[in-house]
């Protein structure tokens, strides 16, 4: 009995080390796979819509900035927007956090703003914050176009384009509704039609408009963005296995909606896999 005792003992060891290792790998390419996916990228998209005739503008997309941390005074973020010299900017929603201050926030509108032509809708945090009106008020005054219902006309490259925004539906249901037909009513036939909006998960509604292109973020590309098959893994307001997570996608109206995966880090508990923040750069042509 002791010397099965001692032999037991003896092979117990190695076996502990190697289960040891094999803890120990798997828990360094879980750290290494967190950290490659929170490093942000930029993300180009070219779009052919009907009414455009050759290249006609670039705008860049940025959607759940959730005011995250991007380097002192906010470098890292701008300079990857700078470099792509953007015709226009559109802010997709949960631009601000309800929980992180609004500092990193402000820091990158105020320079957008002094930069570019900005374009601003709110999402869902904006509105549990129980600031969105305050936050309107400012981007307004640092000169950022506030869009809740509104159709901007604009011409970039000499060539037409609506630019239309919508809040979240946690505006309430029927304003909601009531701010998308009244954005539409504004379009006029032959210009470039844009609708800014924080969900896309809203297929439904949005296909009943003759928009040319949607622009939307909100889903985080599910957190874990499942390879090949382009579906997140779980996405607010689209439960698991989400669809419209990462990219463009045709709607059955003809319609283009392109969803980003947002610039959201510290701001979520849930790690991020497969997944880069991201800069969506959209060149029209």
């Amino acid at each position: 009995m002791i010397e099965a005792d001692e032999n037991t003992k003896l092979n117990s060891g190695p076996k502990k080390h190697r289960g040891l290792i094999i803890l120990a790998i798997l828990i360094l390419i879980f750290a290494l796979s967190w950290l490659w996916s929170w490093m942000p990228v930029v993300e180009h998209m070219d779009i052919d819509v009907p009414d455009a005739d050759g290249y006609v503008a670039t705008i860049v997309l940025l959607t759940d900035l959730h005011s995250c941390y991007y380097g002192p005074g906010q470098k890292w973020l701008l300079d990857a927007i700078d470099k792509e010299e953007p015709d226009i900017i559109l802010l997709g929603g949960d631009f601000f956090d309800d929980v992180l201050d609004e500092d990193n926030a402000k820091i990158t509108a105020e320079y957008l703003a002094q930069n570019y032509n900005c374009y601003y809708v709110t999402g869902n945090h904006e509105f549990w914050s129980g600031r969105a009106g305050a936050m309107k008020q400012y981007l307004r005054d640092i000169d950022v176009n506030v869009l809740e219902g509104d159709c901007i006309s604009t011409t970039l490259k000499e060539t037409w384009f609506d630019i239309c925004g919508i809040d979240d539906p946690e505006v309430g249901e029927a304003e909601w509704w009531r701010q998308l037909e009244r954005a539409y009513s504004q379009t006029q036939e032959g210009h470039i039609r844009l609708l800014l909006t924080h969900r896309p998960e809203r297929v439904s509604d949005y296909q009943k408009y003759d928009f040319d292109l949607i622009l939307a973020g909100h889903a985080h590309a599910g957190q874990i963005l499942i390879p090949f098959i382009n579906k997140g893994v779980f996405a607010p307001d689209q439960g698991f296995m989400a669809e419209y997570v990462n990219g463009a996608y045709m709607l059955p109206n003809g319609s283009i909606m392109e969803v980003s995966r947002g610039l959201g880090r510290e701001s979520t508990f849930a790690p991020r896999f497969f997944n880069h923040p991201e800069i969506v750069v959209i060149d029209i042509h």
